[in-house]
């Protein structure tokens, strides 16, 4: 028989960008800890509406149905505010008069670095649990939402590559990943792109030329190239140059842009959702304080918020390299 605990509130929130899983994972936070004789407060609007005591207590009724749903129910927000010692002042104060004893933040490197200063202050039991589509969050093999965005990216060019071939066309699909290249590199991989060129801090060699060198002036008439966002050097920038520099080559831009982030969650993110939201809950009975649930070789881990904050390049040059000798 499960050994129930006294009665204390967990309050859970999600904050930053939306992640297909998001609400896989506050589905199982509130429902494990129900189970475990928890009550549960949800706050809406991230930690703005922790500010502005956006709370509502929730049941296992209150989280029906939402497992397969994209996006967060909680809503999402970036808060300014939180970032400063007022703000979260004004956050503990609403903590307190809610009577949360600890508190679930779910999203990305924002949102944990943000439960990291929130715990440091006020000596909260904070726990994290990773959800961000970019998979660039240390400590865990992979986040709440990568899966399905993968899955999303892959679909749309393959679509993509109807036209392409139909016209004789390079196209640069421009994904999202700003400063990790591991969306681009692994939907060209899985959608059989030619090249993918991800944050040019990653690499040493010029990769348009590399790409052109090597692929479509040989054997090709038309391609698909992945590249990662960027504000300098995006896919616009890249077509431009092949604009300028190979002016024989018909080139077309996609920018995927937020439809990645939409969706139903897959059956991959909706399992990893479930097993770390029950984790976190199963931490927090242990007395476990500021710290990131994760996942290891197919096991729950704990990792400590200074480090799954640190800055972590996920992508990894044999994947690259394996773009390449695919599309030969």
């Amino acid at each position: 028989m499960v050994q129930k605990t006294t009665q204390k509130t967990i309050g859970i929130l999600t904050s930053g960008g939306d992640a297909p899983g998001m609400n896989a994972a506050v589905r199982a936070v509130t429902r494990a800890a129900i189970a475990e004789g928890y009550k549960v407060k949800a706050i809406y609007h991230g930690y703005q509406g922790l500010i502005d005591g956006e709370i509502k207590e929730f049941t296992s009724e209150s989280v029906s149905g939402i497992i397969s749903r994209g996006g967060t129910i909680l809503r999402s927000a970036r808060c300014l505010e939180f970032m400063t010692p007022e703000g979260r002042a004004k956050a503990y104060e609403q903590y307190v008069k809610a009577g949360i004893d600890a508190l679930v933040c779910i999203g990305g490197n924002g949102t944990l670095t943000g439960a990291m200063d929130f715990a440091d202050e006020y000596d909260i039991q904070c726990i994290g649990i990773p959800a961000t589509i970019d998979n660039d969050v240390n400590g865990t093999d992979e986040t709440i939402g990568y899966d399905t965005t993968l899955n999303t990216i892959m679909d749309c060019v393959d679509k993509i590559r109807d036209t392409a071939a139909s016209h004789e066309r390079i196209f640069f699909v421009e994904v999202m990943g700003r400063d990790a290249g591991w969306l681009a590199q692994c939907s060209a991989i899985a959608a059989g792109a030619e090249a993918a060129i991800v944050p040019e801090s990653k690499t040493d060699v010029d990769q348009l030329a590399a790409y052109i060198e090597k692929g479509i002036r040989k054997s090709k008439n038309s391609s698909i190239v992945l590249v990662s966002e960027s504000p300098k050097c995006g896919a616009m920038h890249y077509a431009d140059r092949v604009k300028k520099e190979y002016p024989q080559f018909d080139v077309r831009v996609s920018i995927l842009g937020h439809m990645q982030r939409g969706g139903s969650p897959s059956a991959r993110d909706r399992i990893l959702a479930s097993v770390l939201g029950a984790f976190a809950v199963k931490s927090i009975k242990e007395k476990q304080h500021n710290v990131m649930v994760g996942m290891s070789n197919g096991v729950p881990v704990l990792v400590p918020f200074a480090k799954a904050i640190q800055v972590q390049d996920k992508s990894d040059k044999t994947f690259l390299e394996l773009v390449s000798k695919l599309s030969n």
